[in-house]
């Protein structure tokens, strides 16, 4: 079979374009080679179909042949490169507008017959010690445009690559079967396992920052547990807004994704649930960890108050007999008696010992 789509591919050279209002007339070989290409191939019936590499001639072949596609993969394409591109799968201008300029939130959107997804990457970020200025979590973008006959994905970041999906998806030739819906499925798959992954190694370190509270040792620092919980609000604005978009892809019934792939994405609906409640609870855990890190602190800090105030009263005592007697009146009590100076460093000693005893007992010193 792959040999004859190949062969009825080559011997009908004609116009890959659809004809469609407003839309650029169609591309050259080479205005659409492009650096920013990834990867471009033709599926039919779960296999891959030689000699598909090329787009113009991937674009040909998946619409010439029924059940066939072309899956294009591009990373962080310019405005021109990626405006060539839709000239040929005829992409909806507003979408690729959202794709160039990236930094969109995860969203589905319906164009006629095209589908277009936005979905958040994330990554952990390796680091020895949280520090007020450490980067916990690093987010990224997976966009994706899928019709009858093609699939196109475009990556923005330098993490969230999808050779491994592809590969693992060839592997899989009855999921392949089910077209354009199963590279979306399969993307979406690997972004919420990402997450995750991501909430396991977060989860590390909150619960690290949660050992140190009560560690005067090792007591993290209120800058240190801000930095984690903004890291963490990020990743949890990045995989929050998923949720509403796979409702709609396990839930609604659309013509781009088959019927059997709508059910997968139950699935990936309920380990994204599972993210999303674990992000929730680190989010309020933190929070606390950090209400009982300003509490420890302000604890700390009434501790020393008191220790300094009980230190001011027992000074006060020779402060105020030292300023009695060093007022040089002509007449005062045991002034001239040969008792006078030790009787007064006995009376400044007992009174201090007697209030040093007394915040001792009353947990001041």
């Amino acid at each position: 079979m792959l040999r004859d789509l190949l062969a009825g591919a080559l011997a009908r050279p004609v116009s890959l374009v659809r004809t469609r209002p407003k839309r650029p007339p169609t591309p050259t070989a080479e205005q659409v080679r492009s650096g920013q290409v990834v990867a471009c191939h033709v599926y039919a019936d779960g296999q891959r179909v030689p000699d598909g590499s090329n787009m113009l001639t991937a674009a040909h072949i998946a619409r010439r042949h029924h059940g066939a596609f072309a899956w294009l993969g591009l990373f962080e394409p310019t405005d021109s490169e990626l405006e060539s591109i839709a000239g040929i799968y005829g992409l909806p201008a507003l979408a690729v507008e959202d794709a160039v300029v990236a930094h969109q939130r995860p969203k589905i959107e319906r164009y006629g017959s095209t589908l277009f997804v936005v979905l958040k990457t994330a990554r952990y970020v390796e680091h020895g010690e949280l520090t007020a200025d450490t980067e916990v979590v690093v987010t990224g973008e997976v966009m994706v445009f899928i019709g009858s006959d093609f699939v196109v994905t475009v990556r923005h970041g330098a993490h969230g690559g999808l050779q491994q999906l592809r590969g693992q998806l060839e592997g899989r030739p009855e999921m392949l079967r089910h077209g354009p819906s199963a590279v979306l499925h399969g993307v979406c798959d690997r972004v919420v396992d990402d997450y995750l992954a991501v909430v396991d190694r977060i989860e590390a370190d909150v619960d690290a920052a949660e050992a140190s509270v009560f560690e005067h040792s090792a007591r993290p620092s209120v800058e240190k547990l801000y930095q984690l919980k903004r890291e963490i609000l990020e990743f949890k604005h990045a995989v929050s807004p998923l949720t509403a978009p796979l409702r709609s892809l396990s839930d609604t019934p659309l013509p781009m994704i088959d019927p059997h792939v709508r059910d997968h994405f139950r699935d990936v609906f309920d380990h994204l649930v599972q993210a999303t409640q674990r992000i929730t609870h680190l989010d309020e855990l933190l929070s606390s960890i950090l209400q009982a890190t300003l509490t420890q602190v302000t604890i700390a800090q009434n501790e020393d108050m008191r220790k300094i105030s009980a230190w001011v009263a027992i000074g006060a005592v020779p402060t105020a007999v030292a300023g009695i007697y060093g007022m040089n009146f002509e007449h005062m009590p045991e002034l001239r008696q040969i008792w006078g100076y030790p009787a007064v460093l006995v009376t400044i000693a007992t009174a201090c010992l007697f209030l040093y005893r007394a915040f001792r007992r009353n947990g001041w010193l």
